[in-house]
């Protein structure tokens, strides 16, 4: 057997989307890196071996689309897949390559794949030295040095390895109080383990005849009323699980095979016996089945915080906040297929998710930040982590465990391992001397940080006199209003509540840029035979994810009477000034209370950052469909668009649009102009665009491109008494390009003309920096 020995500053172990993230974010930061991944393909459970799609923040909360290193991959991955994604089981070759593609590219990092992390070696000042692995059919033994280790392996092998302590199962409610904690704790509460399948349109009537060994299935209540409903002719049902009584990571291979038998079985049931499903089948047959379980749940290794689900509920703010989550509290029940139900809402709910269920009250959570300190080993000096194997409680797990989530957390450590080596200090030391500079590094890298800003003091952006070409303003947007929503859509497998009945509380946020709002108008149907009144409040609102029902003083109230009549116009004097509470570059709420007998009508376009929600639970609200507008007309228009946006250091409509548009009325060519008093050295711009936010990543077609995202564009600088053009960017559609100027230029006035867009009439950015 051939041995080799290498050496690295950050050497990642586990492939997935914590690991991948981690090793090209470290590798960015200009460390020697190296990743180990003991598949063929980068992706674990999002891989095509798998083909679990990756789920985020954006599931249940608009503009809430996860950024940098994954946000990357995912736009690029539809700019070039003709596929169309659904659900499990629904991803191709073609995400596999757009990773390949980026770890190649990446010069600081060398990977290996097929190569299995076999052991760890200690030194004696109680850190990792090396890994030991073995490259699968290449007979070659690798001894891995280096500085600082992650383990993004799900299941916390390396930590596993190095002796640290580790959690595994449900903690009882008396350790924590979390409401979805259980009385008594225990092992058995571990999620399970998953395949899934595929299968194809034939285009005439295909039989099935399952192997003897397959289960027989042949209960339908065991499908429609236990949480197992068979959504689509297709495949791709998350439910194909089985955990307990088998142990998630030494039964692997018993729980593919049960799993296995499992889905054939399923597929004989909606072929043979069921008799919706057996017409919808009728000319399917199965195209692929997965033989990878991907894991949703294994070790969780204790770090220097230990996260509960406290933390998420009452969205705690750390000051080593390092990214942010908002998947809802989604525990499975232990045993998958061998349980009565599939997951705890399944129980009170067989057939459907229902928003105002108690347990989907409960459940709906975020978005939330969490620390740095839950991604760093608690007992050895040089280990941090990310992905499921992270320091916290199982309940917790249960929104924290989702890929679009621990992409994000992958990205943090390799910038804060990055970060501990420039300083030459133990990692366990960079959340309370060096968090600023991971913070700052992370929001300059495209990461989204709910309780941090842009304060870089290297930006010459934020010192910029900012003025533009022309500015739009907001109006509002009725039913008949048209926008660029072209190949954008909704995640067809969730039940999407869609209701513009008043049946409770429902509330419109609207920009403030102007000194005073005289009135607002809303569009209403009134479905009764005589007339109608509605309670109708203005309150500010801390953001877009403010979901409070009383979420800060009413600064104008009044009832409204509705006539008779369909998409009639309601208009609301509110004479509202700074004097008596108008915010400015704030948002506020319009809500309009209960009433069967009204409709509030969602606006045919959705006007950037002004998304609607509807009240769920006593204080609670929740986002309303997809991040929709509600029709609504505001006077006099505001100027929330406002070309000064692009510095207020936030890149994404959060506690404001924070984002300037141009004028629609005006074609393009647009521009943004950044002034200084005294001349600057300018040799790198850095860009963030529009699009990609709203949604999630299951809502955008294929070959998608986001119209609102600037296609061709020139920086120019203002030399010699005129402008000259010292870059270009040709046939964008990445959220965030960076310009690394030919040179450094001296200049006291730099312009960013956008010239196309990807199909939106405007020009839009929602942030420039300048080094």
């Amino acid at each position: 057997m051939k041995t080799k020995n290498e050496k690295y500053e950050v050497v990642v172990v586990g492939g997935g989307m914590a690991g991948f993230c981690a090793a090209v974010s470290s590798a960015r930061m200009g460390r020697k890196t190296c990743l180990i991944q003991n598949r063929p393909v980068f992706g674990g459970n999002c891989s095509s071996e798998i083909g679990v799609t990756i789920h985020g923040a954006a599931a249940f909360h608009a503009y809430a689309r996860e950024t940098g290193i994954i946000s990357e991959l995912l736009i690029e991955e539809r700019s070039q897949n003709h596929a169309e994604i659904y659900e499990n089981g629904w991803i191709n070759s073609v995400w596999d390559m757009v990773m390949y593609d980026m770890a190649v590219k990446e010069e600081d990092l060398t990977f290996y794949l097929n190569t299995d992390m076999r052991d760890v070696k200690m030194s004696s000042d109680n850190k990792i030295e090396a890994v030991v692995a073995y490259i699968q059919s290449a007979e070659t033994e690798l001894i891995i040095e280096g500085d600082i280790f992650a383990d993004c392996t799900g299941d916390g092998i390396v930590a596993d390895r190095a002796g640290c302590e580790w959690r595994w199962g449900s903690e009882s409610k008396s350790e924590f109080n979390e409401i979805h904690a259980p009385e008594v704790g225990s092992k058995e509460d571990v999620m399970g383990n998953s395949i899934h399948f595929r299968c194809k349109d034939m285009g005439r009537p295909v039989p099935f005849k399952a192997p003897d060994w397959a289960v027989k299935h042949d209960n339908p209540e065991y499908f429609y009323n236990q949480g197992r409903i068979p959504k689509d002719k297709r495949g791709g049902f998350w439910w194909l699980e089985i955990g307990v009584p088998y142990n998630t990571i030494y039964d692997n291979e018993d729980i593919r095979h049960e799993l296995t038998r499992h889905t054939l079985g399923v597929w004989d049931w909606m072929k043979n016996c069921d008799p919706k499903m057996k017409e919808e089948t009728k000319n399917y047959a199965i195209d692929w089945i997965g033989q990878v379980p991907g894991k949703r749940e294994n070790r969780r290794i204790m770090g220097e915080y230990f996260m509960t689900e406290n933390d998420i509920q009452e969205k705690t703010v750390f000051r080593d906040e390092i990214g942010f989550g908002g998947w809802f509290v989604d525990l499975h029940t232990p045993g998958g297929l061998l349980a009565r139900h599939a997951e705890a809402s399944a129980a009170t709910d067989g057939e459907e998710y229902n928003t105002f269920d108690e347990y989907m009250v409960k459940s709906y959570c975020g978005p939330y930040g969490f620390p740095l300190r839950s991604l760093i080993a608690r007992d050895v000096d040089n280990l941090m982590m990310a992905g499921r194997n992270i320091s916290c409680s199982h309940a917790a797990l249960g929104t924290l465990r989702v890929m679009g989530t621990t992409a994000v957390m992958g990205e943090a450590i390799g910038v804060a391992a990055s970060t501990a080596i420039k300083h030459g200090v133990n990692i366990k030391e960079v959340p309370q001397k060096y968090i600023y500079e991971v913070q700052q590094n992370l929001l300059r890298n495209g990461c989204f940080l709910p309780n941090v800003k842009n304060t870089d003091k290297k930006d010459l952006a934020l010192k910029a006199k900012i003025i533009a070409s022309s500015e739009d303003y907001l109006l509002g947007a009725g039913p008949e209003s048209k926008g660029f929503h072209e190949g954008l859509a909704i995640w067809k497998d969730q039940p999407q509540y869609h209701v513009e009945t008043l049946e409770t509380i429902k509330g419109q946020i609207v920009g403030i840029g102007s000194d005073r709002l005289d009135s607002v108008s809303v569009c209403l149907t009134n479905t009764s035979d005589i007339e109608q009144e509605v309670e109708a409040y203005i309150r500010p609102i801390d953001s877009i994810w403010d979901y409070r029902v009383d979420a800060n003083e009413v600064i104008a109230s009044a009832i409204l009477k509705v006539p008779v009549g369909e998409k009639v116009w309601i208009d609301w004097e509110v004479n509202l000034t700074k004097e008596n509470g108008l915010p400015l570059n704030q948002y506020v709420r319009i809500d309009l209370g209960a009433n069967n007998n009204l409709e509030w009508h969602e606006a045919g376009c959705v006007i950037p950052g002004h998304t609607a929600m509807y009240q769920i639970g006593k204080n609670k609200m929740r986002r309303y469909y997809n991040g929709n507008t509600l029709s609504f007309k505001v006077s006099p228009a505001q100027n929330c668009f406002k070309a000064t946006n692009i510095i207020t250091g936030e890149s994404r409509p959060h506690s404001y649009t924070n984002v300037w548009i141009s004028n629609r009325n005006n074609p393009l060519d647009q521009w943004l102009q950044l002034i200084w008093d005294t001349p600057q050295d300018v040799s790198l711009v850095e860009l963030t665009f529009p699009g990609h936010l709203l949604r999630e990543y299951h809502a955008y077609a294929p070959l998608y491109r986001d119209p609102q995202c600037p296609k061709d564009l020139e920086i120019q600088g203002f030399i010699n008494g005129g402008w000259v053009k010292i870059a270009e960017i040709n046939d964008n559609y990445q959220r965030q390009r960076k310009v690394k100027l030919d040179k450094s230029y001296s200049l006291s006035q730099l312009r960013i003309v956008i010239k196309t867009t990807n199909g939106d009439a405007s020009a839009m950015i929602y942030e420039v920096r300048v080094y």
